[in-house]
């Protein structure tokens, strides 16, 4: 065993020698370098942090729930759905109004914005005071994104486009205050000014945010944020039926982006949910159905004064792809056009693995040298995001453009670019008459616009207008994304791919004299690789893409397109989704665990060492075990199956306080000592001094201590032993620890609203006496339930007695301690579990599984420990 130990010594020297040149390591703690995403044994690799609380979608089927079952009827069952349907309506239309208030905001500010930049240019290109023109337009951007940073500082959680939050909370991870109503306010302000002010982000990934937010708070009809907002409606007040609306909510929030309603659908079952039914998939389907129509309905009778038509599904329309009238050769693709695809999605592939890669390594250097600093560092940074984009793109625009000539017949442009008229979406800088700037038609744009205009656009961009501007707009997204400030990833990557296609096209036409391919199509097949090997989503990106073109010839080569791209980059990196939920350290689980995993089972990766409760517990026990742990929920035990009779009948009196000592059974010998001396030594002062006058009192009365001649009875480990026996080396396992039966589970929140509640009984009454809560008592204060530091403890006794029983879970899920990883992880979640009870075929307890112990980084840890012991 030394020699084992020193070799592992030796070996992690040399690991920490090997890694000393790529920073000071060395001198940084563990949880430090795991929030940098680093550690000793490997670069890459992050351990999840045990900060993150989980939602529970697990029914807790204890008596005020049963109740509750017991008053429905057929009738009332089909209220509650009617109800159900009426809410993920209304979510589908507020965040269609959500979308609708972003849209006209950010067109109104860019309209004001451009339009007194463009006219500067042409007066100071006249008169030689094009420095006037850059002070203007830096004030306007800067002002902005200033302005965007601000409500960051508000609600830091509105940074960035909210999309791994909501995965992780979809996944069944709580991420705090994602989904309050300030987080909405402080994303959808925020996006706009940021769109407005010219960074290089998109407002379709905010938006999934925004309908999650919606999807969670609408069905509460109660805000914490606005403590006014407080309605009588105890109804869906549980993890599972929010996660049921966030998932409704989500997929609206994509609906309303690109107009496609399947593809949100999609986007929630494929990003997200980790429990899905039948049901589920009608309720988001309609949702995502009403958010499309209510944005389509009112931005297309804002925009073209028509109310009632439905010409603009989303904030992202592709346009109509068509070749020419008379253009007989034109194929919008052909089969030989689908090789040069697969290509392209193998250098889109790529391509996304180095945007991932650098914007994590920035990530991690603003993790380790920004984010610990003052918080306006943070709107500084964002700053000098504004202020080097903002110079790129007015120098780059007057310097690196080239003019074009613009064609004669631009056959469905207008039509394309329905929300801009093509003399207004083509800039002219310094260029001559029917001569177009291509530079400054792809900067001073719109990001929407520029797509368009990259997609449909019969006018030519050189070579080199795009191999600029794709070096310039790839490197300053990978910048952007991250800085505080709410922003989308979508659309730039749209943007940056369909000039990297478009440059294919370009190339294909003048050096391999392929003039009658469709730039089009290769525009679009570049921004799915690009898109593709970015976010690595497959089957819901492709119908989002498909539906956004209203093309489904294009279906193939979108799919291939995006598979190829996602094999590519999974080969180097994750999607940039998941590397951020990584540095996060949050503990996502994946669809499925790798096969080698089985070598390990439910007893290999279970924690032993666990903190229980008895069915009967003092008010001083149960104040003491909740102050001086963390869990979130605590097994329900007896000491043998020899008193569970008289455990349902409710007379045993135990206290609690006992930890586990081995991995198989619950010790009691070591704890005896220990548990005795906690009785006195309370956390609390105030509880303390008066259980010590109160066992004066009685002490003075009855001339004993109840409570202290209780605790010497039970400091016998095992019934056949004597107090002044001492545990000797010759007993067994079985006399030395006695194995504890599993009852049920009982939650932290559940536990502290019975101790606020004042739900207890004296200890010489029956518990038949103690007060009864309803099921909609015990969920009033959800989803933030007190605290119990924040008990006063002068009122309560710490001698009264609870009895857990009716509200803890006598039904929780179990597996067997043999029991395999997979089938184990598979249970877990496709349930939405957040305790997993291991217990032997006897019915005892052994251990408890929970989220940390099913997170990839930690099953690797034990396989490893599992190859180097056997």
């Amino acid at each position: 065993a030394s020699r084992h130990v020193g070799a592992a010594m030796a070996s992690g020297r040399l690991r920490c020698c090997c890694c000393s040149c790529c920073g000071e390591r060395e001198g940084r703690s563990p949880e430090e370098l795991t929030i940098l995403g680093e550690t000793h044994e490997e670069e890459d690799e992050i351990l999840p942090r045990k900060d993150y609380e989980s939602l529970d979608y697990d029914k807790c089927i204890n008596e005020p729930y049963l109740e509750v079952l017991e008053t429905l009827d057929n009738k009332r069952v089909r209220r509650y759905e009617l109800v159900k349907w009426i809410l993920v309506f209304c979510i589908g239309v507020c965040t269609g109004l959500v979308g609708l208030f972003i849209d006209y905001f950010v067109h109104l500010f860019s309209d004001l914005k451009y339009q007194i930049i463009e006219k500067s240019v042409e007066d100071c290109s006249e008169r030689g005071c094009l420095a006037l023109s850059l002070l203007e337009l830096l004030a306007f951007n800067m002002g902005f994104i200033f302005l965007a940073s601000l409500f960051v500082l508000i609600e830091p959680v509105a940074a960035g486009s909210g999309i791994p939050e909501i995965k992780c909370y979809l996944n069944g991870v709580k991420i705090p205050g994602i989904v309050r109503l300030r987080t909405l306010i402080c994303k959808a302000v925020g996006v706009l000014f940021c769109v407005a002010g010219g960074l290089f982000v998109g407002k379709e990934g905010p938006m999934i945010h925004s309908g999650a937010v919606v999807g969670a708070g609408l069905p509460q009809f109660q805000s914490i944020s606005l403590r006014k907002i407080q309605f009588n409606f105890p109804y869906f007040r549980s993890d599972r039926d929010k996660r049921d609306f966030v998932s409704a909510g989500a997929a609206a929030g994509v609906a309303a982006a690109f107009g496609a309603p399947i593809g949100g659908t999609l986007f929630s079952l494929e990003e997200g949910s980790s429990f899905w039914n039948q049901a589920l998939t009608w309720k988001v389907l309609f949702c995502s159905m009403s958010a499309t129509f209510t944005l389509n309905l009112f931005r297309s009778g804002i925009r073209y004064g028509s109310w009632g038509s439905f010409q603009l599904p989303g904030l992202l329309n592709f346009g109509e792809f068509k070749c020419a009238d008379g253009d007989k050769k034109c194929h919008l693709w052909t089969a030989v056009d689908l090789a040069f695809f697969v290509i392209m999605g193998v250098i889109g592939g790529l391509l996304g693995a180095l945007f991932n890669c650098l914007n994590r390594r920035l990530a991690k250097y603003r993790m380790r040298n920004v984010h610990p600093k003052a918080k306006f560092v943070r709107v500084l940074e964002s700053l000098l995001v504004a202020l080097v984009t903002t110079l790129v793109v007015f120098i780059a625009s007057m310097t690196l453009g080239e003019c074009r000539e613009i064609p004669s017949q631009m056959h469905n442009t207008t039509l394309l670019l329905s929300e801009r008229n093509v003399n207004s979406s083509i800039k002219t800088f310094f260029c001559p008459n029917q001569t177009y700037n291509d530079m400054a038609t792809l900067f001073f744009n719109l990001q929407e616009t520029a797509i368009l205009q990259l997609f449909h656009q019969d006018g030519t961009f050189s070579p080199v207008t795009l191999s600029i501007f794709f070096v310039l707009y790839f490197f300053l997204a990978c910048w952007t994304y991250g800085v505080s400030v709410p922003s989308g990833l979508f659309v730039p990557s749209l943007l940056c791919g369909a000039a990297y296609g478009r440059l294919v096209a370009n190339v294909l036409k003048t050096f391999i004299g392929m003039t009658h391919i469709y730039s089009g199509t290769f525009a679009l097949v570049g921004a799915a690789a690009f898109l593709g090997g970015v976010v690595r989503m497959t089957i819901s990106l492709t119908v989002i893409l498909i539906e956004s073109t209203n093309e489904i010839t294009y279906g193939l080569p979108i799919m291939v397109t995006l598979m190829v791209a996602k094999w590519t980059g999974d080969f180097f990196n994750k999607g940039i989704y998941d590397l951020h939920v990584e540095l996060r350290g949050v503990p996502l689980l994946e669809w499925e665990t790798e096969a080698e995993m089985d070598k390990l089972t439910a007893s290999d990766i279970m924690e032993p060492n666990l903190t229980y409760v008895y069915p009967h517990t003092r008010i001083q026990s149960l104040v003491s075990i909740l102050r001086t742990t963390a869990h979130h929920a605590y097994p329900v035990v007896t000491e043998n199956r020899g008193n569970e009779k008289e455990f349902m009948k409710g007379n045993i009196l135990i206290s609690n306080n006992i930890k586990f000592k081995k991995s198989s059974i619950l010790t009691r010998a070591g704890e005896q000592h220990k548990r005795s001396q906690s009785m006195k030594s309370y956390p609390s002062s105030e509880l303390r001094n008066m259980c010590d006058e109160l066992v004066t009192t009685e002490v003075a009365e009855n001339g004993e201590d109840m409570l202290q001649q209780m605790l010497e009875r039970r400091h016998v480990p095992y019934p056949n032993l004597y107090p002044d026996q001492s545990p000797s080396e010759e007993w067994t396992m079985e006399e030395r620890f006695r194995p504890l039966t599993f009852h049920g589970l009982i939650l932290r929140s559940q536990l502290v609203t019975l101790l606020v509640r004042g739900v207890c009984y004296s200890e010489t009454q029956s518990s038949s006496i103690q007060p009864r809560l309803s099921y909609s008592e015990m969920t009033e204060d959800y989803p933030r339930y007190p605290d119990v530091h924040d008990l006063d403890l002068t009122l309560l006794n710490p001698r009264l007695i609870v009895d857990i029983t009716p509200y803890m879970n006598p039904c929780p899920y179990t597996v067997s301690p043999n029991t395999h990883v997979s089938q184990v992880f598979n249970l877990f979640r496709t349930m939405g579990l957040r305790h997993l009870t291991v217990v032997n075929a006897v019915g005892e307890i052994v251990g408890i599984i929970t989220r940390h112990n099913l997170s990839h980084d930690f099953l690797l840890m034990k396989l490893r420990q599992h190859n180097m012991t056997m």
